[in-house]
C-alpha cells in the first residue's frame, strides 16, 4: 500500500485542520463542551455543503448527523436513565452499606476488592454496564472515606478498558478486528490469544493508576457535597411502628448501634420518658427524640423501606387523593420561620403545617440551645430551620408561603426505597440481556429505561433529568469528525504515511509507530471506527513485510483500546465524566501517560514474544 492509494484534496487538509482546532478547544475549555461540539457540527455541515468533494458520498447533512442516532449514544442515554432509577429508589443502599461496613475496618483491601470485581467482570462482558453498575458504589464509598469521587471514577473506566483487552469478547473492538482477520485469512483469534500480553499490560496500567491517581487526578467535590451543610443538628422524632426495624432492639452500653450518626436524646413511651444512658428495649409506639444532621436523617430514611413507609403513612400526609405509591419525587428541603410569621409561639400541630402544606416537618434546628423534648411540643421561634419532607409539588408551593422562607438550593430528592426491589430486578435483567448478547446493548438498555418508567421507579421528568445534554452533543460531534476524516481520506493518509516513513527502520519500529498512530487516532475518532480503518491496513502491511498477521492484528486491537486520553474516546469515559465532574484536560493529564506506557510496554513485549 502506498500513499498514492489516497486521493489528496484540499478538503481533506481542511477537515484535519477542523479536527485539530476542535481538540485544542476541548483541551483549553475556554468555551463550554456543548458550545464547542455544536460549533464543530455546524462548521462541518457548512463546509461540506459549500465545498463538497466530487465522487465522495456520505458527507451530506444526513450522514454527518447520524451520530445522534448512533447505537452507542442510545445505549449511553438509556443506561443513564437505568442508573437514575437505581439511585432514585435507593436500590444500591443495601450492598453499599455492607461494603461500607467492611470499608471502615479494611479500607484499602475493600476498595481493591471492588476494583478487582470490576476488572474480572469486564473481561467477559461489555464494560459499559459494568461501569454503570459501579459508579454509584464507588461514589458512596468515596463519601464514606471522605474523599472525592473524582479520585476513583476515572480509574474505574480505565481499569474496565484494560480488562477488555484481555479476551476476545472483552470489547466490541476486539470482535470487529477479528472479523476482518477471518474474512481476509480464513483464520481468527482464539478466545484467549490476547490474554497473556493483555494481562501483562493491564497489570502495568493498574500499577500506574494506583500510584498516579492521587497525584494527577483532581480532588473535586460533587455538586451535592458543595451545597450540603452536613454539620447542623436537627431535632427529629422516630415512631416505632409494628414492622419497624427498631422494634425489639435493645441498647448496647446505653446506645442503639443501629442508629448510626444519630443521637437519641429521649424515648417517650406513653406518659413515661427515658433519658440516656438507655436500658430499655424498643417497643411499638415508642417515640424517639433524636438529634441528627440532615445527611444522617436522609441516610436513615433511605436505608430501609419501613422508615419511609412509616413517614408516608402518618395521618393527613396523603390528603386530597394523593396515592400511597405516587410517582412524584419525594424531596427533603429546608425552610426558615420568617420574622412576623403566624407560626411563631405555636407548635407544629397547632399550626397544622402538614394539613395546610402537605409537607411533613421532619426536624427542627435551633442554634441557641439544646432541646430535649418532643419535636411536636416545641414552640417555634423566628429563625428556626424546619427540615421538610414531602412530594416535590407541595414543597415547591412553599415559595409563595409568607410564614416560611423556602431554601430552594437545599432541596434534594430522597431515594424512594419502596421501589428498590423492582429497580434491582430491572437493572440486573438489563445487564444480563446485554452481557449474554441476547439483545444488542442499546435495545437492552432501552427496555430497561422503559421498564423503570413503566413501573414507577421514575417518572418522565426524572428520566429526562438523567439525560446529559453535554454527552449527547459530544458524541454527535465526535461521530461527525470521525466520519469526515474517514470519508475525506485523512485517516487513511495518516496511516499510509506512517508505513512509508517507518518501514525502512525495521519491523519492530514499524509496529511501534503503527501502534502509536492508532492510539492517537482512537482518542480522536471512535475506537470501533479506528479499528475498522486500520485492520485492513495492518493486514496489507503483513503481506508486504512478511510480519505474522496475528502480531499486526494484536497491534490494532491493543492500540484501538487505548482510549484514555480524551472523554470522547470511549463511552465509559463519558459515563464517568459527569459524576466525577471531570474536565477535558483531566483525561489528557491522566490518560496520555497511561497511553504512552501501554505503547512502550507493547513495543517491548510483543516483538520478542512473536519473534519479530
Amino acid at each position: 500500500m502506498t500513499p498514492t492509494d489516497v486521493v489528496i484534496t484540499w478538503q481533506m487538509w481542511a477537515t484535519m485542520a477542523i479536527v485539530a482546532v476542535a481538540v485544542v478547544l476541548y483541551f483549553r475549555e475556554r468555551f463550554s463542551i456543548e458550545a464547542i461540539s455544536i460549533g464543530i457540527i455546524t462548521a462541518l455541515l457548512l463546509f461540506f455543503t459549500l465545498f463538497p468533494i466530487p465522487g465522495v458520498e456520505g458527507l451530506d447533512s444526513a450522514s454527518l448527523l447520524t451520530g445522534f442516532g448512533a447505537p452507542a449514544l442510545i445505549a449511553i442515554m438509556a443506561l443513564l436513565v437505568v442508573g437514575q432509577g437505581m439511585f432514585h429508589t435507593g436500590a444500591l443502599e443495601g450492598p453499599i452499606i455492607r461494603i461500607n461496613n467492611a470499608l471502615v475496618k479494611r479500607p484499602r483491601s475493600t476498595m481493591g476488592f471492588v476494583f478487582a470485581i470490576a476488572f474480572v467482570v469486564s473481561m467477559f462482558m461489555n464494560n459499559t454496564p459494568v461501569v454503570v453498575m459501579f459508579i454509584p458504589v464507588l461514589t458512596a464509598m468515596a463519601a464514606r472515606t471522605r474523599t472525592a469521587a473524582s479520585r476513583y471514577l476515572m480509574p474505574l473506566s480505565f481499569i474496565c478498558i484494560l480488562a477488555g483487552m484481555t479476551t476476545l469478547i472483552g470489547s466490541s473492538t476486539n470482535l470487529l478486528v477479528n472479523d476482518v482477520l477471518k474474512r481476509a485469512t480464513g483464520n481468527g483469534l482464539d478466545f484467549f490469544t490476547q490474554t497473556g500480553p493483555g494481562l501483562i499490560m493491564a497489570v502495568i496500567g493498574t500499577i500506574y493508576i494506583i500510584f498516579a491517581a492521587p497525584i494527577l487526578l483532581p480532588n473535586r467535590a460533587t455538586l451535592e457535597e458543595e451545597v450540603s451543610e452536613s454539620g447542623r443538628q436537627y431535632i427529629a422524632q422516630i415512631r416505632v411502628t409494628p414492622e419497624h426495624p427498631l422494634r425489639g432492639v435493645a441498647p448496647i452500653a446505653g446506645l442503639y448501634p443501629r442508629l448510626k450518626n444519630v443521637t437519641v436524646r429521649m424515648i417517650q413511651r406513653g406518659e413515661h420518658a427515658f433519658l440516656p444512658p438507655f436500658d430499655v428495649e424498643l417497643q411499638t409506639d415508642d417515640i424517639l427524640i433524636v438529634a441528627a444532621t440532615r445527611d444522617s436523617l436522609s441516610s436513615l430514611l433511605s436505608s430501609n423501606p419501613h422508615y419511609l413507609k412509616g413517614m408516608l403513612s402518618i395521618a393527613g400526609f396523603h390528603e386530597e387523593g394523593r396515592a400511597e405509591e405516587n410517582s412524584d419525587a419525594i424531596v427533603i428541603s429546608e425552610a426558615v420561620v420568617a420574622p412576623g410569621s403566624r407560626m411563631i409561639g405555636r407548635t407544629i400541630e397547632q399550626v397544622g403545617f402538614r394539613r395546610q402544606t402537605g409537607c411533613l416537618v421532619l426536624g427542627i434546628q435551633r442554634r441557641s440551645r439544646m432541646i430535649r423534648t418532643s419535636m411536636l411540643d416545641i414552640r417555634l421561634e423566628a429563625g428556626d430551620v424546619l427540615l421538610l419532607f414531602g412530594y416535590e409539588a407541595e414543597t415547591r408551593q412553599l415559595r409563595t408561603n409568607r410564614d416560611v422562607l423556602l431554601m430552594d438550593w437545599a432541596t434534594t430528592e430522597l431515594p424512594d426505597v419502596r421501589k428498590s426491589i423492582i429497580a434491582r430486578m430491572i437493572f440486573f435483567a438489563t445487564v444480563l440481556l446485554a452481557a449474554s448478547s441476547a439483545l444488542p446493548i442499546e435495545i437492552a438498555a432501552l427496555c430497561g429505561a422503559l421498564a423503570m418508567i413503566a413501573t414507577g421507579c421514575l417518572n418522565i421528568r426524572q428520566a429526562a433529568r438523567a439525560l446529559d445534554f453535554r454527552i449527547f452533543v459530544l458524541i454527535g460531534a465526535a461521530f461527525a469528525m470521525g466520519l469526515a476524516l474517514e470519508r475525506t481520506g485523512g485517516a487513511a493518509f495518516i496511516a499510509e504515511q506512517t508505513v512509508s516513513l517507518f518501514a525502512p527502520f525495521g519491523n519492530q519500529i514499524l509496529i511501534a509507530a503503527l501502534f502509536l498512530v492508532i492510539a492517537i487516532m482512537t482518542n480522536i475518532i471512535s475506537n470501533a471506527a479506528t479499528a475498522l480503518l486500520f485492520a485492513p491496513i495492518a493486514l496489507s502491511i503483513s503481506a508486504q513485510t512478511g510480519i505474522d498477521p496475528t502480531v499486526l492484528v494484536l497491534t490494532v486491537i491493543f492500540a484501538a483500546n487505548c482510549s484514555f486520553a480524551t472523554p470522547i474516546a470511549y463511552q465509559t469515559n463519558l459515563l464517568v465524566m459527569g459524576p466525577g465532574r471531570y474536565k477535558f484536560k483531566d483525561f489528557v493529564r491522566f490518560g496520555v501517560p497511561l497511553m504512552l506506557l501501554i505503547w512502550v510496554s507493547f513495543s517491548l513485549i510483543i516483538p520478542p514474544l512473536y519473534g519479530v
